[in-house]
């Protein structure tokens, strides 16, 4: 018995008698520690041909599942893993679908219908949304694996019941199959099975067992010859070994790795030496230490002995490595790959060699102007990497900010950060963390709302003041207001002053930015960014500040006075007729 799991894979698609192929497949065959930890992935999927964009949606599904699956941590299990980023991945095309012009109208958005397979040690995950299939082959038949989520209405009408993108709420069927070597699995496009027969298929594949990539070729001919007006898209996975029963107890190890022991300097730890702390906090230890075999140095991140206990803080922790992992840009730290097997649950990451941009302040106490757009401008354009991937940091703030030696900032600690379509436990410790940042915190999160874009626009516009004044722009009232109409009273502190050569303008800038109310405020990062460098902008406009702001008592004596004259004109009336 193989020690170690080995497949083949066949793929073939075409536009057949449509102008565009809108099907899209992938396959992805790790190798080293990742062929145990992850296995082999494979992913159909099959934009509706009502939207004129769906391919894009497709697209979008395979490349994500694909890429994302292995950006998580070893210790999800498969389900986890896939259900999480198919999750993720349904958030962002129906958030594409409802920003579009097809928002009223989801046959026209970025819909597809989705199926993958990853066999990992001696089992198939099987994921499926919408009508693509799962099949296994027999000698000469085919089994379907999978529910077509397809509503029949009568006369021969039927519509996707369910699809990836469909709606904000994704159900996905999940299913285990335990493998045997030689066993053979398909996946096929509606275009496909809907015009050949299961035995057909069975005995192309069985001819042509050399050549998957030929068989698959040959059973898409064949449906098109059977006057399929559909795309035409097929996989196959043929099984050829598999790990042996001892190898079982690897995988068990990978789904569950112990936590590490209390690190101190000059420790070897997991192929790592530990060089010295760099910092302690209630949730998590940062350890400077040198990869053995590269001579990298590295920042190791354990989870804080008093949270591993907590199932909340631990799926916090395992989810910040797939954030970082996930996200590629200048701005954002950047996490560090391990081709050796990991023995420990932690996570390690580049190390900027610099320091905090709260460190920076401090040095800095009168920074001009312009420097603090650069600042801005580089924060601005790490956050726009989440939000591209429908997730908000929720923790920006100075000492989460590194500034390394060219000057260049990246932001860093991603354990608060939202994913769209991933719904955390909080963990009992997040609140009392809020807490402590709470001067940079948007005020709907403590609302208990989730947060979107414009809570990490309030964070960075937090910052900016803070720069420029060198205080903050509600004190510390943001934390006490617990109540939209607390929070409706919280007065603005301009940043204009007779110590600053700050323009009127960029205090209004910073005014919108900071509303309390996130629909106030502006909604794209780069409406902040462009205000903040651009006098008289039109996305700005003129600014009436009401009575009530300027002068609330005055406010409050005129509305008196009115409601006394109306009542009195409501009492003289009836005796004047």
């Amino acid at each position: 018995m193989s020690a170690e799991l080995r497949v083949s894979i066949g793929q073939h698609s075409d536009k057949g008698r449509k102008p565009l192929n809108q099907d899209f497949h992938g396959a992805c065959v790790p190798t080293g520690t990742q062929l145990a930890s992850k296995g082999v992935a494979l992913a159909l999927a099959d934009g509706i041909s009502s939207s004129g964009v769906s391919q894009v949606a497709s697209g979008f599904a395979v490349r994500g599942f694909l890429d994302d699956y292995y950006c998580t941590s070893d210790a999800w299990s498969v389900k986890t893993a896939a259900h999480r980023v198919l999750a993720a991945t349904n958030s962002w095309l129906f958030a594409q679908t409802q920003r579009s012009e097809y928002r009223f109208d989801r046959d026209r958005g970025y819909v597809c219908t989705f199926s993958a397979v990853v066999v990992k040690g001696r089992s198939a995950h099987l994921l499926h949304v919408g009508d693509t299939r799962i099949y296994r082959v027999h000698e000469q038949s085919l089994e379907q694996l999978t529910e077509d989520h397809r509503v029949h209405v009568g006369g021969g009408q039927s519509y996707l019941g369910r699809a990836l993108g469909a709606s904000r709420e994704l159900e996905i069927d999940y299913r285990t199959l335990t493998l045997d070597e030689g066993d053979i699995l398909l996946l096929a496009t509606d275009g496909v099975y809907e015009h050949i027969e299961p035995r057909t298929a069975a005995r192309i594949i069985h001819e042509h067992a050399g050549d998957l990539d030929h068989a698959a070729r040959l059973i898409v001919e064949e449906a098109f010859a059977r006057d399929s007006a559909d795309n035409l898209s097929v996989q196959i996975l043929r099984v050829d070994s598999l790990p042996g029963h001892s190898a079982d107890a690897l995988y068990q190890h990978l789904s569950g790795l112990p936590f590490p022991p209390l690190l101190q300097a000059r420790m070897s730890f997991d192929g790592y030496r530990i060089e010295r702390e760099l910092h302690h906090s209630a949730r998590s230890h940062l350890y400077l230490a040198t990869d053995n075999d590269s001579g990298e140095r590295v920042v190791i991140k354990t989870l804080a002995t008093e949270l591993q206990e907590d199932p909340g803080s631990v799926e916090r922790f395992l989810l910040e490595e797939w954030v970082a992992r996930r996200i590629d840009n200048a701005h954002v730290l950047k996490p560090r790959g391990q081709a050796r097997k990991r023995g420990y649950l932690y996570v390690v990451m580049e190390y900027v060699e610099g320091h905090s941009l709260a460190q920076w302040m401090t040095d800095h106490p009168r920074p001009s102007l312009n420097a603090v757009r650069d600042i801005v401008d580089q924060i601005a354009a790490g956050l726009q990497a989440f939000h591209r991937m429908e997730m908000v940091h929720r923790d920006l703030r100075p000492p989460n900010v590194m500034v390394d030696a060219a000057g260049t900032l990246k932001i860093i600690d991603f354990g608060s950060t939202r994913v769209a379509g991933i719904m955390e436990a909080a963990a009992p410790t997040e609140a009392s963390a809020m807490l402590a940042t709470a001067q940079y915190a948007a005020p709907e999160l403590f609302l208990g709302e989730e947060g979107d874009a414009r809570s990490d626009i309030f964070s960075l516009a937090v910052i900016a003041y803070q720069l420029l004044t060198g205080r903050l722009p509600y004190g510390t009232r943001v934390a006490a207001a617990r109540t939209r109409a607390e929070q409706s009273r919280l007065r603005y502190d301009s940043a204009l002053s007779d110590e600053r050569d700050i323009p009127a303008w960029v205090d209004e800038v910073l005014r919108k930015a900071l509303h309390p109310d996130p629909y106030k405020r502006y909604a794209e990062l780069s409406e902040f960014t462009y205000d903040l460098r651009h006098p008289g902008s039109t996305a700005l406009g003129p600014r009436h500040t009401p009575l009530i702001e300027r002068n609330p008592l005055l406010f409050w004596k005129v509305l008196s006075l009115l409601l006394a004259v109306l009542l009195v004109l409501a009492l003289c009336l009836p005796r004047l007729m």
